[in-house]
């Protein structure tokens, strides 16, 4: 799962970097507001962090993902497990006396609420049944069926990609078509709210931007993860491929500043779930 070895290097690709203003998610409980402000206006489509991903990694007109990228269902379970943190669902075990590093720290269910996605439920009704508790890396394996445990292979989400996509048709963000690829036929989601793809690009890069921050304490936690599991799971570079030469170095720069920072200082730092930072931990160690 390491990404910080490098960055991708760019790619000429095209895309539309139009839009309209800044947005972040509505949560669906008061709990989960506390992790974020949201200034949004309640007519634009709501999105959780496994389909912004989705959508940054989908080609608009082909709708499919490339086929060469092998992080993003990985990076799809890790923006799963901080979901559930940023509602409010699950927690890190306290450190205790002898400072566990985040990647040693047991996830607890600490509200077992249904959160109303099936996705998020799913995964946490299997971390509320498993008994002991097993910590955030081992959940984004299980939860992509990467194990050679055949007992853990029961946890694998199945289908995720699809299914995710399936909420963004139901959304209008998406359609669904049938294309032929020689020797099988593939089902497609090509994209049809360009308002929607554009709006999400467009915050993404002005994350990196104009709205940097140059403190990851004072970042929207939603919007920083984001930015790296969008990078974890190798779609970020679509969002930064419209950019001039100098803003696409000083957004890689950027990025690389965050995938690079102290996760363990860092979560010692705020007083808000250290879920994500264990995420984070997991995919930059």
């Amino acid at each position: 799962m390491n990404r910080s070895e490098g960055l991708v290097q760019r790619r000429n690709v095209i895309r539309d970097s139009g839009g309209t203003k800044d947005f972040h998610n509505v949560e669906d409980k008061s709990s989960d507001r506390d992790e974020e402000n949201d200034d949004g206006d309640s007519k634009e489509t709501r999105l959780t962090l496994m389909e912004e991903v989705l959508l940054l990694g989908l080609k608009d007109k082909e709708g499919y993902t490339s086929f060469w990228n092998d992080c993003i269902s990985s990076g799809l379970r890790g923006c799963i497990l901080i979901e559930l943190g940023l509602r409010g669902r699950i927690e890190l075990e306290k450190a205790g006396m002898k400072r566990k590093s985040l990647l040693n720290r047991k996830v607890i269910v600490k509200n077992d609420t249904p959160t109303g996605d099936v996705l998020l439920d799913e995964a946490l009704k299997h971390m509320k049944e498993t008994d002991p508790p097993e910590n955030v890396q081992s959940w984004i394996e299980y939860l992509s069926g990467e194990t050679w445990n055949p007992l853990k292979l029961r946890y694998q989400l199945k289908n995720v990609r699809e299914r995710l996509a399936k909420n963004l048709v139901e959304k209008g963000v998406l359609t669904t078509e049938k294309q032929n690829f020689l020797l099988f036929d593939m089902t497609t989601h090509p994209l049809t709210d360009n308002v929607a793809k554009s709006r999400l690009v467009k915050k993404v890069q002005e994350a990196v931007l104009s709205k940097w921050v140059n403190d990851p304490q004072r970042m929207d936690k939603r919007l920083l993860s984001l930015l790296v599991l969008a990078h974890a799971s190798d779609v970020l570079e679509n969002a930064f491929a419209p950019l001039n030469d100098d803003d696409y170095e000083l957004a890689m720069k950027r990025i690389r500043e965050l995938v690079d920072m102290d996760l363990e200082a860092e979560s010692g730092r705020g007083t808000s779930t250290e879920v994500y930072w264990a995420v984070f931990a997991s995919f930059t160690k």
